[in-house]
């Protein structure tokens, strides 16, 4: 024990002793001097982990969900939703809440490229500041870039290939403008993705096949980002639009106990995004007082058809309408060493729609009301925060047969974090957290909006009700790139997705349950390679750049899933990422992924490996780093599957995807000649805690 803590340590150390390289963040020019400050792989606060997007070859090429997967301790999957180190994740874009779930998720990020993603933060202790219905973690994708004064321009493009049993291709392409003058700055981002998809599903028991599925896909999308910064002396106003649009097709060719299908799907989809911010400013700059009203729309139409009869199985829709105002104060204060207080108001609707063959079968609406007040303060080397939020929701609607059973609760949802800072960038913190889980529109909507066939159906759950999460969680983090941490998160009345056994068929439904439990143990280590080659002593003395150093960085976790009667079982999963510098500065890096079998995710028991994958990437930079290109190759040995056993069921589901992939990924940042071109803070961002945004000024 006494070694691998000297090992924790000394790798830690030696990754924290640079910070400044050429190839920077955030550049000022004074009479010819440069200052460059260097960013950060990862990077640990007290309640969330940052990790850089843009600078990491393996994880920015190809799309951005291939490049999630790749993220330690983060797991998705068809059934298990989107989890970070046990918690379910929020999803959000910009500091704003995406409000698209499940598939519609899956395929949303599998659209966006993954080089248009700045950073990722996965905040894991959410405080008061954050809604409530946070539930127990979120996931924060800042897709912005910095601005420049004067035009500048960077341009992205990828492409891949995949030959599963037939040739199969993807392309994206986006650029980046931005610019700022006296009167007001703008920043513009827009982009399109092209993808070829196959994967290929089974469900069965021991006796029979129910259904094995071959789907081809083509997916379209478009999407467009825009920011406008208007300077008010001190104050400053914020307008942002985004858009996005998507056409996704496919094929599928099924056959099963009893039938045989072949049929043509189509999806449609839009997105649009308004949001205004006014930032007010003070003599002092840490007082900060804002406001923003948000308007989020989400239009979705699915259509299933018989080939050649072109008879039309299903025919769904939905409209989804979010509307949000919120507003935050901040000011220091003099209690203790140093203190600071934050207080808050939030209001917002959501009306969600959905449409069988023109028929209205689902009205939802659900109104949420909330106030915050949180205070951290410190004392020699302690820090604390203590906080509370008061959040009231009333939800009703009606399908075609029933009203829905009205829901209204007004609750006080806690937090608190004790942190010991033991040295400097090494310390301890203890965080309790209470949240609540609001039911997701795609858990609400009883239409199906997947493939179905007379033996397999997917249905939601109009009267699903919310889950409260007690959240309890245990910290040691020691210059950003190790750490050890364990959790437990308590849901009561948890919402989970089951597959059943339906009429000789299986079908996959969401429902309530009174009481999930999940236990997670984490560890991250980098292990410098030059440890073996020198020893500890010579490795010392040597002033480290990790952006040039050789390592492998471990990750190891477990879960526990503890239902009632469920005989649970905990699962391992591991990932190794090495970086080798080779000569002419290329960047070569492996990532491996996998788990242990026999333990169970919810209702669901791991029969293979989890994300099994096996990835390489050979990077290097040009023209003065300007240019960027990576070649890639995912899932070499093309072990990446889905095998699971549904609990309290004998059926089995089994699912693989065109994983094994082999790409091209360039990002190029167009020089600008005028030196008066300076970096300005981006505007596509408006989270208040986000250092790098317009909200710091």
């Amino acid at each position: 024990m006494k070694k691998l803590l000297l090992v924790f340590f000394i790798s830690g150390a030696l990754y924290s002793q640079n910070t400044t390289k050429k190839d920077s963040v955030q550049t000022t020019n004074l009479k010819e001097v440069v200052l460059v400050v260097k960013k950060k792989a990862i990077e640990q606060k007290s309640d969330r982990t940052i990790i850089n997007f843009s600078d990491q070859p393996q994880l920015n090429s190809g799309s951005l969900l291939e490049g999630l997967k790749k993220l330690p301790g983060l797991i998705i999957s068809d059934v298990a939703g989107m989890t970070y180190q046990g918690k379910q994740l929020e999803v959000y874009m910009d500091g704003r809440p995406l409000n698209i779930y499940s598939n519609e998720l899956n395929s949303y990020l599998e659209s966006l490229p993954a080089n248009s993603v700045e950073k990722i933060e996965i905040i894991t202790q959410p405080g008061a500041e954050f809604p409530a219905t946070s539930g127990g973690a979120i996931i924060n994708i800042i897709s912005s870039r910095t601005a420049k004064r004067y035009i500048s321009a960077t341009y992205s493009n990828g492409y891949s290939y995949t030959n599963y049993d037939k040739s199969r291709h993807r392309f994206n392409n986006s650029i980046l403008l931005n610019a700022k003058n006296s009167l007001f700055g703008w920043q513009l981002q827009a982009g399109q993705n092209y993808s070829d998809g196959y994967q290929r599903t089974k469900f069965y028991n021991p006796t029979d096949v129910l259904s094995q599925n071959e789907t081809d896909r083509i997916n379209r999308f478009y999407f467009i980002k825009s920011g406008l910064t208007f300077d008010f002396d001190k104050d400053r106003l914020l307008v942002n639009y985004d858009y996005n649009t998507s056409n996704n097709a496919a094929t599928i060719g099924a056959n099963g106990l009893g039938f045989v299908s072949l049929d043509d799907s189509d999806t449609k989809q839009v997105r649009n995004e308004a949001v205004v911010t006014y930032q007010k400013r003070f003599a002092n700059p840490a007082t900060k007082l804002d406001f923003r009203l948000n308007y989020n729309q989400n239009q979705n139409d699915f259509q299933l058809a018989g080939i050649p009869s072109g008879n039309v199985s299903l025919q769904n829709s939905f409209n989804q309408n979010f509307y949000q105002f919120k507003t935050d104060y901040s000011k220091e204060i003099k209690l203790l060493d140093e203190g600071k207080w934050s207080a808050g108001f939030l209001a917002d609707k959501l009306d969600f729609k959905t449409t069988s063959f023109d028929i209205n079968n689902l009205e939802y609406k659900r109104n949420t009301t909330a106030a915050y007040t949180q205070l951290s303060t410190s004392l020699k080397k302690f820090e604390f925060i203590v906080g509370g939020r008061l959040e009231s929701y009333t939800i009703e609607g009606k399908t075609v047969s029933s009203d829905l059973t009205p829901f209204s609760l007004t609750k006080f949802f806690p937090n608190a974090t004790l942190q010991y800072n033991i040295m400097s960038k090494v310390f301890m913190n203890a965080n309790y957290n209470k949240k609540i889980s609001l039911p997701n529109t795609s858990a609400l909507n009883p239409n199906n909006t997947n493939y179905q066939n007379p033996n397999v159906s997917f249905f939601g759950n109009p009267n699903l009700s919310p889950t409260i999460y007690d959240n309890y969680e245990v910290k040691i983090s020691a210059f950003d790139y190790m750490f050890i941490k364990y959790s437990i998160s308590d849901a009561s009345n948890a919402v989970v997705n089951r597959i059943v056994s339906n009429n000789n068929g299986a079908a996959s439904i969401s429902t309530n349950i009174p009481k999930l439990t999940v236990r997670n143990f984490s560890l991250g280590l980098p292990i410098p390679y030059m440890l073996f080659s020198k020893g500890i002593k010579e490795t010392l003395k040597f002033n480290v750049n990790p952006d040039e150093l050789n390592f492998l960085y471990v990750y190891v976790g477990n879960q526990k899933h503890l239902l009632e009667g469920v005989e649970s079982k905990g699962f391992w999963n591991f990932n190794f990422m090495s970086q080798i510098q080779l000569p002419h500065k290329i960047k070569f890096t492996a990532n491996y992924n996998t788990a242990t079998t026999g333990g169970n995710y919810q209702y669901y028991k791991m029969i293979k490996p989890f994300s099994k994958q096996f990835d390489l990437t050979f990077s290097k930079k040009f023209m003065d780093n300007d240019l960027s290109i990576s070649i890639y190759a995912n899932d070499i040995f093309n072990t990446n599957r889905q095998e699971l056993g549904a609990i309290g069921t004998n059926l089995l589901y089994d699912s693989k995807n065109d994983t094994r992939r082999i790409g091209l990924s360039m990002n190029y940042k167009i020089p600008t000649r005028n030196k008066l071109a300076k970096v300005q803070e981006n505007m596509l961002n408006n989270d208040k805690n986000e250092e790098d945004s317009l909200l710091k000024k």
